[in-house]
């Protein structure tokens, strides 16, 4: 068969996108990831690691409609031997990777994640689900949204990368640190957490790490409800340096809702990531948590946006270390059987060897 594939992403580096570099790493390292390249400019900041290698083959596509970027990536291609050409995104990159798979007459695929599949017309994403060679989603409720439209799909969950984040040991505390991880945008449910925080009567911390448009807001309702001393907002964090923010929580707190456009989680990178660092995760039961999360066994979960549930949980672990314990051990063990990066990023590569052969 030919050498490998040629992959578009959308804006590459991208700090909450580990996800992607897990599995481009694995394609790179076996000399299947023939070219990259990125539909628009990443983010500026320390890249995640072992981003350096993939940023000496990235190639910014110069903006434009969907029909020029695409043409770009034929002229790059033309006179190299690529197999395929996979969208690492259902929108913009699956469309550009489908134009410029035309022009060269070579098979195209695309990944599907969340809230990609959701900007893209039901019409448009049915026709070209039914046109790509394959279709990949990352966890079963986006699986769904492509099996409605009527097209076949290959579940392949993300990793985490087990040596990275691991357990490790933190000192007994009478205060509970609580911890919350993630962009500050309304499906998170930052705003549900605060709520719930004014309601926990066990004596705790809440640390909230990123960054984002509803940064003001949330600090207002934190000073309204008087939570100044407890609740502390973080600057993003890079991937190199979450696990030691993870080590000093005693409670991960993923609280995602359905925002008001209809957007939510599909399975958070913070849910696995605190899950392999073995720390006990409360988490709502929407989308594709409760893949990983299985209440009272990996952790807890609570109906999105119910602010008391979340309060009760955060104040029920907080009083029964016991529980904190076996939790911690059964998260750890889920993410080691079914959530190895290793493992999921060579299922992935196995996945294109075999469709794009």
């Amino acid at each position: 068969m030919k050498r490998g594939i040629a992959m578009i992403v959308s804006g590459f580096p991208r700090h909450s996108e580990t996800f992607l570099l897990g599995e481009l790493l694995a394609l790179e390292e076996q000399n299947f990831l023939t070219a990259l390249f990125a539909t628009k400019p990443g983010e500026n900041g320390n890249p995640q690691p072992g981003s350096d290698r993939l940023l000496q083959k990235l190639q910014l596509i110069p903006p434009g409609t969907a029909a020029e970027q695409a043409a770009f990536v034929a002229s790059k291609l033309t006179d190299r031997e690529v197999a395929g050409i996979h969208g690492y995104f259902a929108h913009t990159p699956a469309e550009v990777a489908q134009l410029a798979a035309e022009t060269l007459r070579i098979p195209f695929g695309f990944s599907t994640h969340a809230r990609d599949a959701r900007k893209v017309a039901p019409d448009t994403l049915a026709s070209r689900s039914k046109d790509a060679r394959c279709v990949v989603a990352c966890n079963t409720n986006v699986a769904k949204e492509i099996e409605r439209v009527g097209s076949d799909v290959y579940l392949m969950p993300h990793g985490v990368d087990l040596n990275r984040f691991s357990p490790q040991t933190k000192r007994p505390s009478n205060i509970t640190h609580v911890l919350a991880v993630g962009r500050l945008v309304e499906k998170k449910g930052f705003d549900v957490l605060i709520a719930a925080a004014s309601h926990v009567k066990t004596t705790f911390t809440l640390t909230i790490v990123g960054d984002g448009p509803e940064r003001e807001r949330l600090q207002n309702m934190v000073k309204a409800n008087r939570l100044d001393s407890l609740v502390h907002f973080h600057a993003v964090v890079t991937h190199e340096h979450l696990p030691s923010v993870y080590a000093s929580a005693d409670i991960v707190v993923v609280p995602s809702v359905q925002d008001s456009l209809g957007d939510q989680d599909g399975l958070p990178n913070v849910v696995l990531e605190g899950m392999a660092c073995g720390r006990p995760v409360i988490a709502s039961d929407i989308s594709a948590i409760n893949s990983a999360v299985t209440h009272g066994l990996t952790g807890l979960l609570v109906a999105p946006g119910d602010a008391a549930a979340l309060a009760y949980s955060i104040d029920f672990l907080s009083t029964h270390p016991e529980l904190r314990t076996t939790l911690s051990k059964n998260a750890r063990a889920k993410i080691e059987r079914d959530f190895n990066v290793r493992r999921c990023a060579k299922s992935f590569e196995n996945l294109l060897r075999e469709v794009y052969a």
